[in-house]
């Protein structure tokens, strides 16, 4: 007895009840319920089955086309017996899809039929929150998901993954699948806060504001402050909150890129994470309740073509800088061009720094750069507060800033070389 055809014909009945539990449950006029369901996701096994037995390739799309016919037959049926039709195909095309993935168990990869099975069951389950979701979006909304799609789907496929350029380190493919992790995050960040965010006030908005983007979010709520009063402390702990956790971006940036050696490289990290959290609990107790505001600046579309090319240079200008500082400084001179780095943009250098770890640079410096660079950047933002924002909220940022810089040049100075996870 073959116990792997008996495995393959379980999956199929389960996968079949599932959806046609689903289709049962949210229609019961519908042409296939449970029963049918299964019985289809069962047939495909057999159809699978028997091509194999048979070792005829006619046999599979042959039983295919009858269910088809069946199905066609059992619609013209049910149209002339309701005074008024209704037109879709959703069960229809589930039908046929479960017919495909119960021979595909057979004949393809059975993990991934069962995947796609559970997955058109989720997908059928929460028809009205996709519709409600689809309804909500704006123009705005779909055109980062476009965007996106372009960036990832259309533009980072037919790039040349080769080096090229002075110093041999540019790679078309390597610098736009970063503008795709970062632009994704930021996209994630984006839709989280337009759909859960706007409910949890400030508190939020500090940490959608960081997964977006800080710098953006500092820029956007010190401009805030010259518009309306009392909110000088609650704007600061936005700006404070977002640069705090902008710092989970850093651990993922790293991650991405060198997931074998996250571990040498992000416990200091880890370290002023921890602190930041720390300066932002005390920042948010001293906030006084009638300085929040109901109308916070709101974020801005992170997904935009000028901004993905805007960035990709920046990542590539750094690339050569770090490169070159190191061909003629040596590691030294990388603390110059971190710090510079950093006030540029804090993700390109971490990427990059990232690359840099993964080519052999020494974990334990490596580390010290990035955080050179997070450092940088926070100082960074204190001069944008200053230069667009009110004084009191400079003086707040300037405050809660200077102490985690303070933190984090003290990790610099004492943290042990063999402290890692």
């Amino acid at each position: 007895m073959n116990y792997e055809d008996l495995t393959t014909l379980g999956i199929a009945f389960g996968l079949g009840l599932l959806v046609g539990m689903q289709r049962e449950k949210h229609n019961k006029d519908q042409i296939a319920g449970v029963r049918t369901f299964t019985l289809i996701s069962v047939l495909g096994v057999v159809a699978g089955f028997l091509t194999r037995l048979y070792d005829n390739p006619y046999v599979l799309p042959l039983i295919g086309l009858a269910m088809a016919a069946m199905l066609i037959t059992a619609n013209m049926m049910k149209l002339k017996k309701q005074d008024n039709p209704t037109l879709g195909q959703t069960t229809e095309m589930a039908a046929l899809l479960m017919f495909a993935i119960g021979a595909y168990l057979v004949v393809g990869d059975r993990v991934v039929g069962v995947i796609m099975g559970a997955a058109i069951a989720i997908l059928l389950y929460v028809k009205d929150h996709l519709h409600k979701f689809i309804g909500d979006l704006e123009d705005k909304d779909v055109s980062a998901i476009m965007i996106l799609a372009g960036i990832s789907l259309i533009i980072l496929p037919i790039l040349p993954d080769r080096t090229f350029g002075p110093l041999d380190v540019l790679n078309l493919r390597n610098i736009w699948l970063m503008v795709t992790l970062i632009v994704g995050i930021s996209v994630i960040g984006y839709f989280i806060y337009k759909f859960i965010g706007k409910k949890y006030g400030i508190l939020s908005n500090g940490i959608l504001g960081g997964i977006i983007s800080s710098t953006a979010t500092t820029v956007s709520y010190a401009r805030f402050t010259k518009k309306s009063k009392n909110i000088h402390k609650a704007s600061a702990f936005v700006i404070f909150a977002a640069a705090t956790v902008s710092l989970i971006r850093v651990m993922i940036e790293i991650g991405a890129v060198i997931p074998s050696l996250l571990s040498q490289v992000v416990l200091p990290i880890v370290a002023l994470f921890l602190l930041m959290i720390g300066l932002s609990v005390v920042l948010f107790y001293l906030i006084n309740k009638q300085s929040a505001s109901d109308e916070m600046p709101k974020p801005e579309n992170p997904a935009q073509i000028k901004s993905a090319l805007m960035f990709g240079s920046i990542y590539a200008i750094i690339l050569l800088a770090v490169a070159f500082t190191e061909q003629e400084l040596g590691d030294k001179g990388l603390y110059i061009a971190a710090f510079v780095g950093g006030l540029a943009n804090k993700d390109a250098i971490t990427l990059s720094l990232s690359q840099s770890i993964g080519s052999g640079l020494d974990t334990n410096f490596g580390w010290r750069l990035i955080v050179v660079a997070s450092l940088s950047n926070f100082l960074f933002k204190i001069v944008l507060c200053a230069i667009l924002g009110t004084k009191q909220l400079t003086k707040w940022v300037a405050l809660f800033f200077g102490a985690a810089i303070l933190g984090g040049l003290l990790i610099l100075w004492l943290w042990p070389e063999t402290w890692h996870f």
